[in-house]
């Protein structure tokens, strides 16, 4: 069993407060992920579950047991962060095996969880090196091999792939997804990426300022965001938002649309707002163009990638109706 919940938890560092008032419901073997920007209080919500941090009020429950003011060694939890952590003088065998050495557990059951993580992991071929002679999505597997041996009722990510290039990003992306419906543990991974976020996630956590802005499933987020936040915040690329008298034509303080929710034309069409393409990135599959619309501003709009656009180019964008999004003065979704 591995469900979390968090009672109206608040974290402060002296007068500064990061955490005002967070309450969340963790399901047993679900994949949550907490997002946000740069500061909103992820990372520190991370470790006060984890017990590295302490609260300053509220509760922390482990499968409905206290845990708040437990050491993180009773509370049964995995970490995994940002920096492998691995002993450079140690094999992967030595490394995947060293919370359970410590735990004075008999060799033969070590042998069995280390060659079982291996497995999992497809490390079985590399247990004898060290890990210098690992590339850096190697290491962070054996990591996480250092994480599942100890058969944790959760597995806590700290922006695991940060240090990784590009591709290593995505196929370690995958592992863990995998990972996840192979074990069906429950996971907490925080990321500043909402692709990843999108992508590998049961429902998200969006944080700004240490707030909650909302907590649902990917698409929940995207197709019913909250409020302003969220809209602009999940999506790629983001939401692009119109005040003002064009707003007011839908009764909004301001709207929304998607790059991805406009007709593109190079004649004008009843209702079009007229623009001049400043600059397009041409991806092969999409172009994005970024389009000059008069008091609106820069744009953003996706299109289809056969079709060609050069700076200069005036067009007009026709948005789609049925999903505009609508704001009230707050920021909160009509």
């Amino acid at each position: 069993m591995g469900s979390i919940s968090l009672e109206h938890v608040n974290k402060s560092f002296g007068d500064v407060q990061v955490i005002p008032d967070i309450s969340l419901d963790i399901k047993d073997g679900e994949f949550v992920v907490f997002v946000g920007p740069s500061g909103c209080g992820k990372s520190t919500l991370l470790r006060l579950i984890a017990g590295l941090e302490d609260t300053s009020s509220g509760t922390i429950l482990l499968d409905g047991v206290d845990m708040t003011d437990a050491p993180p060694a009773r509370r049964g939890l995995a970490m995994v962060f940002q920096s492998y952590a691995l002993y450079p003088h140690m094999s992967v065998r030595d490394n995947i095996a060293f919370p359970l050495k410590m735990a004075k557990l008999p060799k033969e059951v070590i042998d069995q969880k280390v060659d079982y993580a291996a497995r999992t992991l497809n490390l079985s071929s590399y247990l004898d090196r060290r890990p210098r002679a690992l590339s850096g999505g190697q290491r962070q597997r054996v990591a996480i091999g250092r994480a599942i041996v100890r058969e944790p009722k959760a597995f806590l990510f700290d922006e695991p792939l940060s240090n990784l290039d590009a591709a290593l990003r995505v196929n370690m992306r995958l592992e863990i997804t995998e990972l996840h419906q192979q074990l069906k543990t429950t996971m907490i991974y925080v990321t500043h990426d909402q692709v990843e976020a999108m992508t590998m996630a049961d429902r998200i956590v969006v944080l700004n300022a240490g707030n909650v802005e909302q907590f649902g499933s990917p698409l929940d987020l995207y197709k019913k965001p909250a409020n302003r936040f969220v809209a602009g915040f999940i999506g790629s690329p983001r939401m692009n938002f119109v005040d003002g008298a064009e707003a007011a034509k839908y009764d909004a303080h301001s709207i929304g649309v998607r790059p991805e929710h406009f007709v593109l034309t190079r004649i004008p069409a009843p209702g079009s707002w007229e623009g001049v393409v400043s600059v397009a990135e041409q991806l092969g599959s999409d172009t994005f163009l970024h389009v000059q619309v008069g008091e609106f501003g820069l744009m953003t709009i996706r299109t289809d990638g056969e079709e060609t656009f050069s700076h200069g180019d005036d067009v007009y964008l026709t948005p789609d109706a049925t999903r505009i999004y609508r704001f009230d003065a707050d920021g909160k979704a009509l």
